[in-house]
């Protein structure tokens, strides 16, 4: 069920314009996001089943499970980019492909990086949404590109070209890119993937700046250790919502060898549980 077409900036701009035009306006007293018994069927293969839950403005979920487990799909059709084969998807009480206010960040293998465009320009593409394709941008929308820049430290790369980034510098342009685009709800597929460890913690401390400016985030990654230690809330998934809340409640052994299966090694430690996957393969899923 793996996908290889690179997200090209072509089909940005296009999903943009799709935006524009069918743009969904907001139900004050819905919630951010709710899912509600989404499936999603591959010739006849189940790739989610069932997955239902709510996400309030603010909040930060991590979404962890083995790969193949369906978190890109998920990811996905949040976005507007897949359509479920049941259930409903909202965003404010409509439905996702009709909001400028998600931003969807794939994998960085299926992203075209040999696109000529500079780090300054991929963030822009982000307010494009706000000031239609046939206007220039303003004074005021070169500053919130600058001052996302700056919220996530690589102002001084801003005329680089996306190729020569290393990958902790492509992660956090996209996250300059849904600053700049006022996102109220950011999706990231596995954007530690790949990355060194201090890339990694680089990324993960740029979480409060997302929290502080109002951002629900929507985070998948493999590492569950990560996911614990920063994540107050964790959706733990195998196609199925296998659980949903507090990291010490849905990371229990339980809930972890339903998951996982033998991909899963149970260690326990002197207070808690430790769960040790095998990683060597992340390269993608779904």
């Amino acid at each position: 069920m793996s996908e290889s077409k690179s997200v090209t900036f072509q089909d940005e701009l296009k999903r943009t314009k799709h935006w524009i035009i069918h743009r969904h306006p907001h139900e004050a007293d819905s919630p951010l996001l709710v899912l509600d018994q989404v499936s999603l069927w591959y010739d006849g293969n189940p790739a989610l089943q069932d997955i239902s839950f709510e996400l309030q403005s603010g909040e930060q979920l991590a979404v962890v499970g083995p790969n193949g487990a369906g978190k890109s799909t998920l990811m996905k059709i949040i976005a507007g980019v897949l359509k479920p084969t049941q259930g409903v998807v909202h965003v404010y009480g409509h439905a996702p492909d009709g909001h400028i206010c998600i931003a969807y960040v794939p994998q960085r293998s299926a992203v075209d990086w040999n696109f000529p465009v500079t780090v300054r320009d991929v963030v822009m593409m982000g307010r494009v949404g706000k000031i239609g394709f046939f206007r220039r941008p303003s004074r005021k929308d070169w500053d919130m590109v600058k001052h996302a820049l700056e919220a996530v430290g690589i102002q001084e790369l801003e005329h680089r070209p996306i190729y020569a980034l290393s990958g902790g510098q492509q992660q956090r342009m996209f996250l300059a890119r849904a600053l700049a685009q006022e996102a109220e709800l950011i999706l990231m597929d596995e954007p530690l993937s790949g990355l060194d460890l201090p890339a990694q913690e680089e990324l993960l401390a740029l979480m409060p700046t997302l929290q502080h400016r109002g951002a629900a985030l929507l985070f998948a990654l493999h590492d569950l250790n990560l996911a614990r230690q920063h994540f107050p809330k964790i959706l733990l998934l195998n196609r199925q919502m296998i659980a949903l809340g507090d990291p010490q409640v849905v990371l229990q052994p339980r809930y972890l060898l339903r998951a996982y299966g033998g991909q899963l090694q149970i260690v326990q430690g002197e207070q808690e549980w430790f769960g040790l996957t095998d990683t060597c393969c992340d390269h993608g899923e779904d």
